[in-house]
């Protein structure tokens, strides 16, 4: 149901008229109402959906408005408005209305008129995997009533958008509507519209990390995606989205203890929802799609010709080889151009890459010859290059048209929002970008990289994720000017890095003023931190800004509150904000403050009360309670609640209270029945099982399996197997491939490995290696005594050519 847009009008103008009287900016209204700038934006504008009544109270309030009767206007305008027709209700279209390419399938690699096809694109016979049977299992259970959500993870070109869009093809969903969120952009009209959307609609969440890695909204998504799945008066709905391993193994990694935790959302979101689909076809598959050629499907039988012997038919009907040779054989300028490209997005740069940035960015990556060697134009050519199309369907470098940002007449820019045109900007193909993962990993980009990002990369995030690669390559010069930029771009994030790289260089009055900036910006995290800059000399404003942080919900600011409170004699106090926070670290210290005063009723108390809460901790904690009181059964039963509330500890404690019994297979039925639900990251614990049992060729088994589902990792723990049994040949083997893959810990690995055998002569040069592959927090976070000190060895950083960086 839409609103009377005369009423609304009305509503709007009053707001805007208020706002523009109390002259805050738009970064000001979110941080005092902690709500997004996208909603206040959509709040005010005309022809967005109608505000909540929520958002239309905050903002009310903070201006100075009666929010009582704006609320009534609200209503008024509601109860002014008309049902539209069947056609016009809810969100999306029919999903018979939809072209497959428009949702991002990617077209068949060969030319129609090559093949003798119509001109119109054409899709291959579809050819089904076990994969298929589960995302069929999904769309009948939303058919029957039950909103169901399932993300389908695979490397790039491996027919994971394909698979969703045939699974939506059943007769269980026809009549059916789809909606595909990605204007003005997929995270905000993912955030915007999720609360439009109507029973009986597929919700289409194609390369899901736009929507659940987004950093500002990320989170807010997977919140609203649960509450939409667990809406009954919206029920049924389907979401179905896509993901590449290493995005789905981010997003599910459990945090290190005490270490931040960006995706707790997105991981009970994931948790038993995702499905993966492997690489290549296997020999049934192929067969079926041989089949296929031979009753005239002239593209599957073109692809075949290059696939029946790898198996990777998805990625040669997507054009990947040819798009790869492209690459390889092309001209230095235009490899200098794509690795520049490749390097941007594998260190964080958004899909969208300015050519101004791609141009200046690429000299460095040309030799001496190659660069004297350019023609006036070179940049032209290298472009008309790129941007020819593979099988007549992709490119390797590819124009992308970017809408125009369209606000009121008068109204002034968001503080965030970059001023200046960006000019024409390219997109990457999927499969490039991949290959620039693995097979440049190891590499950290030129300084005309860094020189060139600063220049012309504009948005705060893109700029933030550049600072951190930076830091995490010991490039502190350019880390604290990408820093510096992005803050100045308006992000409360970088203002917080900032100041902690002041903090670092001995600036503490510099780094508390950042801190305070970024915490009135809206950035809660900043209080704490805040907090505990001045805790040492000054606890009074320490505690100060502990209850801001408390106050914008910060858990870490509510925790140091309660021990400041402690520590002071108000026990009540304390208790009582440990309890608000609710949280693991809450919980261990609630505990530890009830058993220092003798109080061990009310530390079971403690576990209860913040377990009918919901924290998954102390549902583990009970779970613990009634184990020790020889409940086994009830022990169980309480662990599987633990789990089901989100708790990944839980299934290892379910699995180790069986180990305790001395029922290893039931400890391993465990972690298989996990695997089998869609848990892939028990692989991992069950292979760790098998090897501790001594059932090497089984633990074998589980580590290849957990690889094939993209955890990285599995190889590095097989290598220790692997060099525990002698065999350093394989250990080697798997580690170099998990260095092709991105992983920098293997390679700190087989530095070990080399070290340790004492064939290392540069000890210099090998750690170096890692730090220009990012590997700055695998050095940080290993407790090695003869770890090297990369801050000792250049306390001022290194350049982009790995030359220590003077004084600066």
């Amino acid at each position: 149901m839409d609103v009377d847009d005369s009423e609304l009008a009305r509503l709007r103008a009053r707001l805007r008229n208020a706002v523009a009287s109390s002259g805050l900016s738009q970064t000001q209204l979110a941080a005092r109402t902690r709500l997004s700038r996208t909603t206040i934006y959509a709040a005010l504008k005309d022809g967005q959906p109608a505000p909540s009544p929520t958002t239309v109270a905050a903002l009310a309030s903070l201006v100075d408005l009666p929010p009582d009767e704006l609320l009534d206007q609200l209503q008024r305008a509601e109860d002014a408005s008309s049902v539209e027709d069947n056609d016009r209700q809810g969100s999306g279209l029919p999903i018979s209305s939809w072209d497959p390419h428009d949702l991002e399938v990617h077209p068949a690699d060969a030319s129609p008129s090559r093949l003798g096809l119509p001109a119109r694109r054409a899709l291959p016979h579809y050819v089904r995997r076990e994969h298929d049977q589960l995302l069929a299992d999904a769309v009948r259970q939303a058919a029957r009533g039950c909103s169901s959500l399932l993300v389908v993870v695979g490397t790039s070109s491996t027919g994971k958008t394909r698979a969703c869009w045939e699974a939506i093809q059943l007769p269980a969903v026809q009549g059916w509507r789809l909606w595909h969120p990605f204007d003005p952009t997929r995270a905000q009209a993912a955030l915007e519209d999720l609360r439009h959307v109507q029973p009986g609609t597929v919700v289409w969440l194609n390369e899901a990390q736009h929507y659940l890695g987004d950093l500002q909204h990320g989170e807010s998504i997977a919140a609203a995606l649960h509450h939409l799945l667990t809406d009954q008066e919206r029920a049924p709905i389907l979401v179905l989205g896509t993901l590449w391993p290493e995005y789905a193994h981010q997003y599910t990694a459990l945090p290190r203890s005490g270490g931040p935790d960006p995706h707790s959302r997105v991981r009970e979101l994931l948790a038993g929802r995702i499905v993966h689909i492997p690489d290549t076809f296997d020999p049934r598959a192929l067969r079926s799609a041989a089949a296929f050629a031979q009753d005239g499907d002239r593209l599957l039988a073109d692809a075949l010709t290059r696939a029946k012997d790898h198996g990777r038919l998805a990625q040669e009907l997507a054009g990947a080889p040819e798009l790869l040779n492209r690459y390889q054989t092309g001209t230095a300028a235009g490899r200098a151009v794509l690795e520049a490209a490749m390097d941007a997005r594998r260190l964080g740069v958004g899909l969208n890459l300015p050519q101004a940035f791609l141009t200046e960015a690429a000299l460095d990556y040309l030799s001496d010859h190659d660069f004297n060697d350019l023609a006036e134009d070179w940049a032209e050519q290298v472009y008309a290059e790129l941007s020819r199309l593979v099988h007549g369907k992709q490119a390797p470098l590819r124009r992308v048209r970017t809408r125009p940002v369209r606000r009121p007449p008068g109204a002034s820019a968001p503080r965030a929002e970059p001023d200046q045109d960006p000019g024409p900007v390219f997109r990457l193909a999927d499969y490039l970008e991949q290959h620039g993962r693995s097979a440049r990993s190891l590499i950290c980009p030129p300084v005309s990289f860094w020189h060139a990002a600063h220049g012309h990369i504009a948005d705060p995030d893109d700029l933030i994720n550049l600072c951190t690669a930076a830091k995490h390559r010991h490039r502190l010069q350019w880390a604290q000017s990408l820093c510096r930029k992005a803050a100045e771009a308006g992000s409360p994030n970088a203002l917080l890095d900032l100041a902690l790289m002041h903090e670092r260089r001995g600036d503490e009055d510099g780094a508390r003023a950042l801190c305070q900036q970024a915490g009135e910006a809206g950035f809660a995290d900043a209080w704490h931190v805040l907090g505990r800059m001045l805790e040492d000399n000054d606890p009074e404003r320490a505690e100060w800004a502990y209850r801001q942080g408390a106050r914008a919900g910060n858990r870490q600011s509510l925790n140091s509150l309660a021990w400041i409170l402690f520590n002071a004699g108000d026990i009540p106090s304390a208790e009582e904000a440990f309890l608000q926070a609710n949280d693991d670290v809450a919980l261990r210290a609630l505990t530890l403050v009830r058993s220092l005063q003798g109080d061990q009723e009310g530390v079971k108390a403690a576990y209860r009360q913040m377990a009918e809460a919901g924290n998954p901790e102390a549902l583990w904690h009970v779970a613990l309670q009634r184990s020790q009181a020889g409940d086994r059964k009830g022990a169980e039963a309480g662990y599987r609640q633990a789990a089901d509330a989100g708790d990944a500890s839980a299934q290892e404690s379910l699995a180790r209270l069986r180990i305790a019994a001395g029922d290893q297979e039931g400890a391993a039925a465990v972690y298989e029945q996990a695997v089998q639900a869609g848990n892939a990251s028990a692989l991992m614990p069950l292979a760790a099982l098998r090897q501790n049992a001594g059932d090497l060729p089984r633990a074998e088994a589980a580590y290849r399996q957990a690889i094939e589902a993209g955890f990285v990792e599995a190889r590095v723990d097989l290598a220790i197997q692997r060099i525990a049994a002698g065999d350093r040949t394989g250990a080697e083997g798997l580690l170099k491939a998990a260095m092709e893959a991105g992983d920098t810990r293997a390679l700190h690995r087989l530095i070990w490995i080399r070290e340790d055998a004492g064939e290392i002569d540069d000890r210099e040069a090998a750690y170096k290696q890692l730090i220009d592959a990012g590997g700055m927090p695998s050095l940080v976070l290993s407790f090695r005594p003869s770890m090297f000190q990369p801050e000792q060895q250049w306390p001022h950083g290194l350049d982009p050519d790995g030359t220590p960086t003077p004084p600066w």
